[in-house]
């Protein structure tokens, strides 16, 4: 600490910024800023602030305090004269300089420290940079360009890149690696839920983590064997949270307002370690243990505090990334400024001295700002860079329908024990009964019994990488045959990887948005609630939108809650004018309302552009039609004759009049169907169709409509020779027109009502419990309104796919009228394996459930309509991508930057840490792509955190997968891979001279050996711009003339070389020589896998 407080205060406060102030947080960023926190805080000390001293010590000689001291000692000399001091020169010059020209030095400083301290102080509030632009105190300003409505919010210029699952779900392990790794997981309960009021009168307050209740621990059963579940709420806080132990040691004043956060986290601490319970001594004792930090040593407090510390801080922290704090902060400060410092009634009043002592003050802040603000800048965008890089791909698997594998597979896919239980849990296939038709059910499978079950999905990630391999080399068009694609990630991160490839292709998003009731589990900034889910639903529909069709339309379900904010923010991406309108779904019944009994919801439909989409929306298909059809086809294969018809047909509709609703009118029959006489045959509003239509028995023309006819007369003749017009006794009625129930097509209204406990009685079918997912959707809702604005072929997204209704809904349409429908689930979470994969399974097995079992196996029809592949493409998180993080500075890199010739105001150190270090001393780690470990395609090495827990697991990256979604590639073919040997010799021309290097060759020829030291796999297919594409990943030995050498031999050998090569691009990874092989009249070009790999990971982080 020094003399100066307002100094030190200023640099707690630049320690906060720095995200230096908390050592124990070991995760994410603070990971990487704690590795440089003594270099950085010896800038803020020694270096940085001091050039505000430095910046007035040409004001020393004129330094008020000084003069004052001179004056001083100059009146006590004349008083030991007996002189009058006021007569004396030396005291008149003193006192006219001090008047004149005294400055006062500390004063200056201590200024300057207050406004920095006031100017960022203002920004920044527990870890993110609100982006509040200051008019005057307690007034903000917005950017207006003139336009005629402004939508803004409070963190408009940001990102939002917080996730859910952080907030209700935390898990780490006390012995990673053991039998029993001890799992303990910190669980949010639901202390608020349905209690919307009290979340409203709440709103604003902040939020805390308080252990919930009595019962806030035990002993469960988990995946990995016995797990300690400790329990928390999170809402506001009260007095009555006050324990009796923690309210001893509180002060007075304490006592009387409600405790902090920090309060709370103690005495969980305290309270948990203090459990009396004999089987949870053995957890409880190693909570106890002394955290061990990151640098290895042994911390002062608990392993459980420890973690308590780092849960709380986690969901309180870094709810978002700025756009561009740079340039947001550098406006500010010219701002504040003009309006904080600079006075100009001051300036016209002073001395030219004392103006110049003023403006250098602004000088020194607007120095010393800059410079933090450049350190700051550089903190936010290397984040954004992070946020905005797409993600790898950590995992790949396929979910293939039996029926669609080569039966030569069928052996080893019966062999897997652990398919074999997944089936067994997922559809009891073990209670089957066998019969003349079906095989009976053994352990292991027989190759029959799969042959009997043929919508069984076979998941790839049960079977070794050789056998995928070999089994996705015998499926063409692989992108064709995919009927779904399942992503487990973060939708922002999901929606970017897929713009590389699908920007324009989905005819539909139909999503399903937390609806921000405050007890939806959607983790919001305190105080900032509605402006958190604004931030994040601009972020992603932002990106989403850029996916649909010219003709494609954005639905999304909402409640009164955010329906207006929605609205206004997709009017905003697609226009004001391409909005379509909103449905009114009425599916509950509130029987204790406040005011109003809330009992709808709302779907909202706008439209990438109105003049590519159909202007009249109908559905020919309607459970109710469908329903009266087949019980007319059924009437009509049992009567002998139209009047049995009539009068059977027209029981029946009498006795289901209640449940047909208004098709009951159709209760009139022919042969060809039900039908309903139409009585306008008048054009509509102005003079139609002036013609004769003769009786068919008076043979006199009948009676016309007032304004003519509404169809021109070859119409009518038309419907006249097939029967469907209906004429009078005589010519004086106006004839009617037959309209067939089976051409009718319905509208989309306004208003539906659909019971929204459907959804969970669909999860209670399939998996014999309601409770799976909390507030599913119906897949009714789903499968009524997507074939309004969806055909058969098109492509759907949903990018809060939840328990994965959207998928099922599409699964069913298809069945219905064999379509090929595709859909895009976007979800993570643990539900994501838990209920949504498993679902789509479960539905694409057998469409009938009840209680978790299968009703009935799928018909012959439904089989060959079924899912033929889903896959199921697993994504490298934000939060993987910071702890993946490695800080190397090289031996040279430091000494240049510890030499004398770097340091000082503005020298090579001081730049190098305010603007590039982080940038540069990250290059090279595995998130950021290390290119070096693109040898071995293989073997690309990501740790990953399961999601909500602190678990990391390494993986190996699928980089061929993450290739494939930047290039945007429609896969047609992936070999599986080949491995070769090669003997070499050097050539022996003896015509060429000794010193001459000798050009390798190959000894003989490449040969595929199971363990050869070359490895080769290909992808074919087409670029988003048509190219016919070749992918050739290899592995490098580190030999590049061997390797190249290699690669040209394997190259001809698989005829690619020659003239008549399909393929306009091929990318390769490694330098090479492919050029050199390309015939003179050949077109393909060779490019290098890990340029566009780096250019189109980064393309929207470097934009």
């Amino acid at each position: 600490m020094s003399q100066n407080p307002a100094f030190d205060k200023l640099i707690r406060l630049l320690k906060e910024l720095f995200q230096l102030d908390q050592p124990d947080l070991d995760f994410g960023l603070y990971r990487i800023m704690h590795a440089r926190a003594g270099e950085i805080s010896q800038f803020l000390d020694r270096d940085l602030l001091p050039q505000v001293k430095d910046a007035f010590s040409r004001y020393r000689t004129a330094d008020k305090a000084e003069l004052e001291k001179e004056l001083q000692q100059a009146i006590e000399q004349a008083n030991g004269l007996g002189v009058d001091p006021e007569t004396t020169g030396k005291v008149k010059e003193l006192r006219q300089k001090i008047a004149e020209q005294g400055v006062d030095v500390t004063g200056l400083e201590q200024e300057v420290y207050d406004h920095l301290y006031k100017f960022f102080r203002r920004y920044y509030h527990e870890g993110d940079f609100l982006a509040k632009r200051v008019y005057k105190p307690g007034v903000y300003a917005i950017p207006y360009e003139g336009e005629e409505v402004k939508l803004h919010w409070a963190n408009k210029d940001q990102y939002y890149i917080k996730t859910s699952e952080y907030l209700r779900d935390y898990a780490f392990t006390l012995k990673p690696g053991a039998d029993d790794p001890k799992r303990v997981h910190f669980r949010l309960v639901d202390s608020a839920e349905g209690d919307h009021d009290n979340v409203k009168e709440a709103e604003g307050n902040n939020r805390v983590f308080i252990l919930a209740g009595e019962d806030f621990i035990a002993e469960e059963k988990g995946e990995s064997g016995k797990e300690l579940m400790i329990r928390f709420e999170y809402r506001p806080a009260t007095v009555d949270d006050w324990s009796e132990d923690a309210k001893a040691s509180a002060t007075a004043a304490g006592k009387k307002k409600p405790p902090t956060q920090k309060d709370l986290r103690a005495d969980a601490a305290r309270r948990v370690l203090e459990v009396e319970d004999d089987g949870l001594n053995p957890w409880l004792a190693e909570l106890a243990q002394n955290h061990i930090k990151a640098d290895g040593e042994a911390a002062d407090y608990s392993r459980l505090a420890a973690h308590l510390n780092r849960y709380t801080a986690r969901n309180t922290f870094d709810y978002f990334i700025h756009k561009d704090l740079g340039g947001f902060l550098r406006r500010e400060l010219d701002f504040y400024i003009k309006n904080e410092v600079m006075h100009l009634d001051d300036i016209e009043s002073e001395t030219v001295p004392r103006v110049e002592q003023y403006l250098s003050k602004i000088k020194v802040i607007r120095q010393i700002a800059g410079k933090i603000i450049e350190f700051l800048a550089q903190l936010e965008d290397f984040q954004k860079k992070l946020w905005l890089k797409r993600k790898f791909v950590t995992e790949t698997s396929y979910c293939i329908r039996i029926g669609c594998i080569p039966e030569a597979f069928y052996p080893e896919i019966a062999a897997n024990d652990a398919q074999r239980q997944e089936w067994t849990e997922l559809h009891a296939i073990h209670e089957m009964e066998a019969d003349l038709t079906t095989v009976a059910y053994s352990e292991p499978l027989t190759v029959e019994f799969l042959k009997a079950y043929p919508t069984l999905m076979v998941d790839t990630r049960y079977f070794e990488n050789e056998f995928c391999q070999r089994l996705l080399e015998g499926i063409s068009n692989i992108n064709e045959r995919t009927d779904g694609i399942l992503f487990n990630g973060e939708n922002f991160q999901a929606l970017s990887l897929m713009s590389c490839g699908l920007r324009e292709g989905i005819k539909c998003i139909f999503t399903d948005p937390p609806y921000n009731t405050g007890s939806d589990g959607f983790p919001y900034k305190d105080a900032y609630q509605h402006s958190s889910w604004l931030t994040m639903m601009d972020n992603r529909l932002g990106v989403g939108t850029r996916l649909l069709s010219s003709d494609g339309i954005f639905a999304s379900n909402i409640d009164d809650n955010e329906i207006d904010s929605l609205k206004s923010l997709v009017s905003e991406q697609l226009g004001k004018d391409n909005e379509i309108g909103n449905l009114v779904w009425k599916g509950s019944t509130d029987n204790n309302p406040t005011r109003i009994a809330v009992e709808h919801e709302y779907v909202v439909f706008h439209a990438k552009s109105k003049n590519y989409v159909d202007k009249h929306w109908s559905a020919a298909d309607n459970e109710t039609k469908q329903f009266i059809l087949d019980e007319f086809e059924q009437i009509k294969n049992s009567s002998s004759s139209l009047e049995e018809i009539e009068q059977k047909f027209l029981t029946f509709m009498s006795e289901n009049k209640e449940n047909i609703g208004d098709l009951y009118r159709y209760r009139r029959v022919d042969e060809d169907g039900p039908y309903v006489a139409r009585r306008n045959m008048e054009n509509p509003g102005k003079k139609g169709y002036d013609y004769d239509v003769p009786h068919p028995t008076t043979k006199k023309p009948c009676a016309k409509p007032y304004w003519g006819w509404r169809f021109p007369e070859t119409t009518m003749d038309k419907y006249r020779e097939e029967g469907r017009l209906i004429f009078g006794e005589t010519e004086e009625k106006i004839p009617e027109l037959k309209v067939y129930l089976r051409d009718v097509g319905f509208p989309l209204r306004s208003v539906f009502y659909l019971d929204a406990r459907k959804g969970s009685n669909d999860l209670d079918r399939l998996f014999g419990a309601r409770n799976v997912f909390k507030n599913p959707k119906p897949v009714e809702l789903a499968s009524y309104l997507l074939p309004y604005v969806t055909s058969q072929k098109s492509s759907v997204l949903d990018f809060f796919a939840g328990s994965g209704t959207t998928g099922h809904a599409l699964i069913h349409l298809n069945r219905e009228d064999g379509g090929d429908r595709k859909f895009f689930l976007v979800e993570m979470g643990e539900h994501f394996d838990d209920v949504l994969v498993p679902r789509l399974k479960k539905v694409a097995f057998t469409s009938k459930w009840k209680a978790g079992k299968p009703e009935r196996l799928a018909t012959p029809e439904e089989s060959e309509r079924s899912p033929r592949i889903m896959k199921v493409v697993r994504l490298e998180s934000y939060e993987d991508a910071l702890n993946n993080l490695d800080l190397r500075r090289s031996e040279t890199q430091d000494d240049l930057l510890n030499s004398h010739s770097t340091q000082g105001v503005d020298g090579l150190r001081e730049q190098y840490l305010l603007r590039y270090w982080l940038d540069v001393e990250t290059r090279g780690s595995q998130s950021v792509l290390n290119i070096g470990a693109f040898t071995d395609p293989t073997a690309y090495k990501l740790k990953v955190k399961r999601p909500g827990s602190e678990e990391t697991r390494e993986v190996n990256v699928d980089l061929l997968e993450t290739f494939n979604w930047l290039i945007g590639l429609t896969v047609e073919t992936m070999a599986a891979p080949q491995t070769v040997c090669a003997q070499f010799k050097r050539d022996d021309d003896p015509d060429l001279p000794e010193e001459n290097p000798r050009r390798l060759l190959l000894d003989g020829r490449i040969r595929e050996a199971e363990d050869g030291p070359w490895w080769f796999r290909t992808v074919t297919g087409t670029t988003p711009d048509g190219r016919k594409t070749l992918v050739i990943w290899r592995k490098l030995t580190g030999e590049p003339e061997q390797d190249n050498l290699v690669l040209d031999e394997w190259f001809k050998k698989q005829g690619y070389s020659s003239k008549d090569s399909e393929f306009d691009l091929i990318y390769v990874n490694g330098d090479n020589n492919l050029e050199n092989l390309r015939q003179p009249d050949d077109t393909w070009k060779v490019r290098l896998i890990e340029e566009d790999f780096h250019r189109l990971m980064f393309e929207e982080a470097e934009a």
